[in-house]
């Protein structure tokens, strides 16, 4: 057994203190649980072996990506588990502790300005084309991970374990939307159980592209990239929730403070999202989301600063 065998079979739970009276049970799997504290653990893994598989990454290669960072972290983990460099763009627009941690796993991060305009489509698509540049150098692997298709496979192993561990008990799916890998894969996980599931897409109220408004800026880290991503496939979801960031932000506070979870932006926006949903539903429902990674990456940002 190595550390990339600790991947996976994190704990689900049920919130216990902030699901009002009368509303549907949520549970939520707890992702932060993972080796580098998110569920980006299983994709990185996923989509490097892969590559390794198909020839496309060999022995001293180097993989790019453009991130967020908590898929940069997680690619990061697994190069450094591995024996492979890895090239990063990155963009201030994110929290700097992600930066930090990527550096930390032997991570070379290149940084894109955003001007404090904060999470836009313009920032994005900077990091895609600089990542796409670097990538043109010998010996170097982009992963690619918008339009990467090995990345939701990664995801199957959540849905089954969602399956195992609530005995059955789900009647609805939560998930904020970046790549869309996540939620199709979990779906596609769960589907072979249970065919009649609600799935519930999240996106920024600021920037709900999916919802087919204009893309803005928002900070919600890990979802809303400001442009429909390639991947994404509309007819396998219900319905689309758009929340506020300062929904998200006050959500991951209660979170930590009411229920003892400590959790990122998204996390608090799948919740937001779960409770509306779990009230609709009434109280033989059973909701469930996941907890993305750990809030212990935006301790400099404003969600807890």
């Amino acid at each position: 057994m190595n550390v990339l065998d600790s991947i996976g079979n994190t704990p689900l739970i049920q919130l216990s203190r902030i699901v009002p009276s009368g509303s549907g049970h949520i549970s939520v799997k707890l992702e932060m649980c993972n080796p580098t504290g998110s569920m980006k653990d299983r994709m990185a893994r996923a989509v490097i072996e892969a590559a390794e598989h198909g020839n496309r990454l060999t022995p001293g290669g180097t993989v790019v990506e453009y991130t967020g960072g908590t898929t940069g972290i997680s690619l990061a983990f697994v190069c450094a588990a591995k024996g492979y460099n890895i090239e990063i763009v990155f963009s201030d627009a994110f929290s700097p502790e992600k930066a930090q941690i990527m550096k930390a796993l032997g991570a070379h991060v290149t940084v894109v300005p955003s001007g404090g305009k904060g999470i836009t489509q313009s920032v994005i698509m900077q990091m895609i084309e600089q990542a796409r540049s670097i990538s043109q150098r010998p010996g170097h692997w982009w992963s690619d991970q918008l339009n990467n298709r090995d990345a939701v496979g990664a995801y199957h192993a959540l849905g089954e374990e969602i399956w195992k561990q609530s005995k059955g008990r789900v009647d609805a799916f939560v998930q904020a939307v970046g790549t869309a890998h996540s939620i199709h894969g979990t779906m596609e996980g769960l589907s072979g159980h249970k065919q009649n599931i609600h799935v519930v897409a999240v996106e920024p109220e600021e920037s709900a592209v999916l919802s087919g408004r204009a893309p803005g800026s928002h900070n919600i880290e890990g979802s809303g990239i400001g442009f429909v991503p390639p991947l994404w496939e509309r007819d396998k979801v219900h319905e689309i929730m758009t929340v506020s960031t300062q929904e998200a932000e006050a959500m991951a506070r209660r979170l930590a403070r009411e229920e003892g979870i400590f959790a990122g932006t998204s996390s608090g926006a799948n919740v937001v999202a779960a409770l509306r949903l779990a009230e609709r539903l009434g109280p033989k429902a059973t909701v469930t989301t996941l907890m993305v990674d750990s809030g212990q990456r935006y301790l400099s940002t404003g969600v807890f600063r």
